[in-house]
């Protein structure tokens, strides 16, 4: 009896530790608490996410000039590289990575620009008291930028 209640009470604590946050829902971006570049920022007005055992999928609304944007990429949750449509008809490569205690996910994104230079984009996607928090940090040979967007459920 105590091998089958150990058996039992390993299987719970490691089906436990396994499980990872699920990021899914409509998330409205909360302006007066995320931080933007101060030059130009890449912030979406709202993000839908689907999240199954193995994909996340990521609708971004933004706008810009005017004219309203929506960026869908679906992100491989077992570290397989994922290719999405990037900046004009070029093909993005992103990675995904769950932290140790699987409370947060960071997809570090590669996209190719004209001349062969490349912008290095890296998210996390975290929890932080119920909003959706999203820090961003891009590197390219135009500089580096971060921002801090912050979400609230719809």
């Amino acid at each position: 009896m105590k091998t089958i209640f150990c058996f039992l009470l390993l299987t719970v604590f490691s089906v436990a530790t396994m499980a990872q946050i699920n990021f899914s829902g409509n998330w409205k971006i909360n302006t007066s608490k995320s931080t933007f570049n101060a030059e130009f920022s890449m912030a979406p007005s709202e993000v839908i996410i689907t999240q199954s055992d193995s994909i996340l999928t990521i609708e971004r609304h933004s706008s810009f000039q005017g004219e309203s944007l929506t960026f869908t990429d679906k992100i491989y949750l077992d570290g397989k590289e994922s290719i999405n449509a990037g900046w004009m008809d070029s093909k993005k490569k992103s990675v995904a990575a769950w932290s140790e205690d699987k409370a947060s996910l960071k997809i570090s994104t590669k996209i190719p620009m004209d001349g062969g230079d490349e912008i290095s984009l890296t998210e996390a996607y975290l929890f932080d008291g119920g909003m959706l928090k999203i820090i961003t940090t891009s590197s390219s040979s135009w500089g580096e930028s971060s921002e801090t967007y912050l979400f609230d459920k719809q």
